[in-house]
């Protein structure tokens, strides 16, 4: 009797792993939905984000990573700095992006305003700073914090590029959006791919 007990047991774990293998192969062929798609992953705001990343002409999965790596889709998100709502922006950036968007009356905590201002805000940040990683630092970090980087050659080599990102913090969360951005193309594919 105990020898059934242990057959059973090791035939539910073998049969288990074979039935988890079959289902992550459905699930990576498309054929069930994801679930890592939904609760890991999640496109929420899908409306504001293709719209505003595109008008500013951002790529979504980016745009999604980030608000991943900063509320982690919670638009009541509030950080210890007064970062508030999906993309976690600051009053006086809010303030500025206002100014420049001429929007004077806003809510950084509605999601359509905070998609629209961090987009624009991680927009001018690619702009000024002519790639995606030093953008990302300068959003994390502060435009400040990036432009010294960029003059101190242990951190950057050409001045435009960094190869080092003094700040941990600041070092793991472009790292975390880097790979999120690579896992939203994967499960998402054309879908993103504006």
């Amino acid at each position: 009797m105990e020898r059934t007990g242990k057959t059973r047991k090791i035939f539910s774990k073998a049969a288990a792993a074979v039935l988890t293998a079959v289902l992550l192969a459905l699930i990576c062929a498309g054929v069930y939905s994801c679930a890592e798609k939904k609760y890991i992953y999640p496109i929420d705001y899908e409306t504001e984000v293709f719209t505003y990343a595109d008008a500013y002409g951002l790529p979504r999965a980016l745009v999604f990573s980030v608000i991943k790596a900063e509320s982690g889709f919670d638009k009541n998100a509030r950080s210890s700095a007064g970062a508030m709502g999906l993309m976690q922006i600051k009053e006086p950036t809010g303030a500025y992006i206002a100014r420049k968007t001429g929007i004077y009356e806003y809510d950084l905590y509605d999601p359509d305003t905070n998609i629209h201002f961090g987009c624009f805000y991680l927009k001018y940040l690619l702009s000024r700073f002519g790639n995606v990683r030093t953008a990302l630092a300068a959003y994390n970090a502060g435009e400040g914090n990036a432009a010294a980087w960029l003059k101190d050659e242990r951190c950057s080599e050409d001045g435009k590029t960094l190869k080092f990102i003094p700040f941990a913090e600041t070092r793991e969360y472009v790292r975390k959006i880097e790979r999120s951005f690579v896992k939203y193309k994967k499960l998402y594919g054309k879908l993103l791919d504006k």
